[in-house]
Protein backbone atom coordinates (compact mmCIF):
# COMPACT_ATOMS: atom_id res chain seq x y z
CA UNK A 1 0.00 0.00 0.00
CA UNK A 2 1.16 2.90 -0.51
CA UNK A 3 2.78 5.17 2.62
CA UNK A 4 2.11 8.50 1.15
CA UNK A 5 -2.06 7.80 1.35
CA UNK A 6 -3.87 9.20 4.01
CA UNK A 7 -6.96 9.44 5.41
CA UNK A 8 -8.48 12.51 7.79
CA UNK A 9 -11.64 13.34 9.49
CA UNK A 10 -13.44 16.02 12.23
CA UNK A 11 -16.26 17.03 13.29
CA UNK A 12 -16.67 21.21 13.58
CA UNK A 13 -14.98 21.84 16.50
CA UNK A 14 -11.70 20.24 14.52
CA UNK A 15 -12.65 21.72 10.82
CA UNK A 16 -10.08 24.55 11.30
CA UNK A 17 -6.92 22.20 12.39
CA UNK A 18 -8.57 19.59 9.62
CA UNK A 19 -7.93 22.30 6.84
CA UNK A 20 -4.33 23.10 8.08
CA UNK A 21 -3.37 19.69 8.66
CA UNK A 22 -4.41 18.97 5.05
CA UNK A 23 -2.42 21.81 3.64
CA UNK A 24 0.33 20.76 5.52
CA UNK A 25 0.30 17.02 4.16
CA UNK A 26 -0.27 18.15 0.76
CA UNK A 27 2.96 20.31 1.19
CA UNK A 28 4.93 17.34 2.04
CA UNK A 29 3.49 15.15 -1.06
CA UNK A 30 0.39 13.07 0.79
CA UNK A 31 -2.44 12.39 -1.26
CA UNK A 32 -5.04 13.37 1.61
CA UNK A 33 -8.12 11.62 1.82
CA UNK A 34 -10.65 14.32 2.85
CA UNK A 35 -13.82 12.36 4.93
CA UNK A 36 -15.13 15.61 5.92
CA UNK A 37 -16.20 17.52 8.18
CA UNK A 38 -16.36 20.50 5.46
CA UNK A 39 -17.05 23.48 7.38
CA UNK A 40 -17.78 24.67 11.00
CA UNK A 41 -21.98 23.91 11.22
CA UNK A 42 -22.66 21.80 13.89
CA UNK A 43 -22.12 18.01 13.07
CA UNK A 44 -21.51 14.55 14.05
CA UNK A 45 -18.29 13.12 14.41
CA UNK A 46 -19.56 9.28 13.25
CA UNK A 47 -20.62 10.72 10.47
CA UNK A 48 -17.19 11.46 9.29
CA UNK A 49 -15.07 8.90 11.95
CA UNK A 50 -17.10 5.56 10.38
CA UNK A 51 -16.39 6.18 6.74
CA UNK A 52 -12.26 6.63 7.70
CA UNK A 53 -12.24 3.79 9.52
CA UNK A 54 -14.15 1.64 6.91
CA UNK A 55 -11.67 2.74 4.10
CA UNK A 56 -8.62 1.38 6.34
CA UNK A 57 -10.08 -1.76 7.45
CA UNK A 58 -11.21 -2.34 3.81
CA UNK A 59 -7.15 -1.53 3.01
CA UNK A 60 -7.89 1.17 1.15
CA UNK A 61 -5.70 3.41 3.33
CA UNK A 62 -2.92 2.83 5.49
CA UNK A 63 -3.35 5.00 8.27
CA UNK A 64 -5.39 8.37 9.34
CA UNK A 65 -5.60 11.39 11.27
CA UNK A 66 -8.76 12.59 13.56
CA UNK A 67 -9.59 15.47 15.27
CA UNK A 68 -12.68 16.61 17.14
CA UNK A 69 -12.81 19.20 20.42
CA UNK A 70 -11.35 16.78 23.05
CA UNK A 71 -10.54 13.94 20.76
CA UNK A 72 -12.71 11.51 22.48
CA UNK A 73 -15.63 11.15 20.88
CA UNK A 74 -14.07 10.65 17.44
CA UNK A 75 -11.42 8.10 18.98
CA UNK A 76 -14.46 6.35 20.84
CA UNK A 77 -16.17 5.96 17.27
CA UNK A 78 -12.92 5.28 15.20
CA UNK A 79 -12.26 2.38 18.37
CA UNK A 80 -15.56 0.53 17.59
CA UNK A 81 -14.35 -1.06 14.12
CA UNK A 82 -12.14 -4.07 15.06
CA UNK A 83 -9.23 -3.15 12.44
CA UNK A 84 -8.81 0.45 13.90
CA UNK A 85 -6.63 1.22 16.56
CA UNK A 86 -7.08 4.87 17.21
CA UNK A 87 -5.15 6.83 19.85
CA UNK A 88 -5.54 10.46 21.42
CA UNK A 89 -2.35 11.74 21.38
CA UNK A 90 -1.89 15.57 22.66
CA UNK A 91 1.78 15.70 21.90
CA UNK A 92 4.66 14.17 20.35
CA UNK A 93 5.79 11.70 22.47
CA UNK A 94 2.41 10.03 22.77
CA UNK A 95 2.08 9.68 19.18
CA UNK A 96 5.76 8.40 19.31
CA UNK A 97 4.50 5.40 22.23
CA UNK A 98 1.15 4.91 20.46
CA UNK A 99 3.13 3.98 17.04
CA UNK A 100 5.99 2.10 18.57
CA UNK A 101 3.73 -0.15 21.39
CA UNK A 102 0.14 0.07 19.91
CA UNK A 103 0.71 0.04 16.48
CA UNK A 104 -2.22 2.67 16.13
CA UNK A 105 -3.32 3.27 12.73
CA UNK A 106 -5.33 6.58 13.42
CA UNK A 107 -3.72 9.66 15.34
CA UNK A 108 -6.46 11.69 17.49
CA UNK A 109 -6.01 14.99 18.69
CA UNK A 110 -7.59 17.64 20.48
CA UNK A 111 -8.31 20.07 18.36
CA UNK A 112 -9.41 22.63 21.25
CA UNK A 113 -6.15 21.67 23.34
CA UNK A 114 -3.34 21.60 21.20
CA UNK A 115 -1.82 24.80 18.70
CA UNK A 116 -0.68 24.28 14.90
CA UNK A 117 2.81 23.53 16.06
CA UNK A 118 1.85 20.77 18.25
CA UNK A 119 -0.35 19.33 15.39
CA UNK A 120 2.46 19.25 13.19
CA UNK A 121 4.98 17.44 15.54
CA UNK A 122 2.49 15.30 16.47
CA UNK A 123 1.88 14.07 12.86
CA UNK A 124 5.14 14.35 12.00
CA UNK A 125 6.08 11.88 15.01
CA UNK A 126 3.05 9.79 14.04
CA UNK A 127 3.73 9.55 10.56
CA UNK A 128 7.51 8.64 10.94
CA UNK A 129 7.60 6.15 13.76
CA UNK A 130 7.61 2.51 13.44
CA UNK A 131 5.87 -0.21 15.62
CA UNK A 132 8.29 -2.17 17.68
CA UNK A 133 6.50 -5.43 17.49
CA UNK A 134 8.02 -8.44 19.71
CA UNK A 135 6.31 -8.56 23.07
CA UNK A 136 3.80 -4.94 21.88
CA UNK A 137 2.71 -7.37 18.71
CA UNK A 138 1.15 -10.19 21.69
CA UNK A 139 -0.32 -7.40 23.26
CA UNK A 140 -2.15 -6.49 19.79
CA UNK A 141 -3.20 -9.41 18.94
CA UNK A 142 -5.57 -9.80 21.84
CA UNK A 143 -7.40 -6.60 21.56
CA UNK A 144 -10.46 -7.89 19.38
CA UNK A 145 -12.65 -9.23 20.74
CA UNK A 146 -12.98 -12.30 18.81
CA UNK A 147 -10.45 -14.53 19.32
CA UNK A 148 -8.97 -12.57 22.02
CA UNK A 149 -6.84 -15.90 23.36
CA UNK A 150 -8.15 -14.08 27.19
CA UNK A 151 -10.40 -17.42 28.07
CA UNK A 152 -13.71 -15.46 27.71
Amino acid sequence: MDDKKIGIASDHAGYQLKEFIIGYLDSKGYDVHDFGCHSEESCDYPDYAHPLAEAIEKGELPRGIAMCGSANGITITLNKHQGIRAAICWEPEIASLARKHNDANVCSMPARFIDRDTAIRIVDTFLSTEFEGGRHQRRIDKIPVSGCGCGK
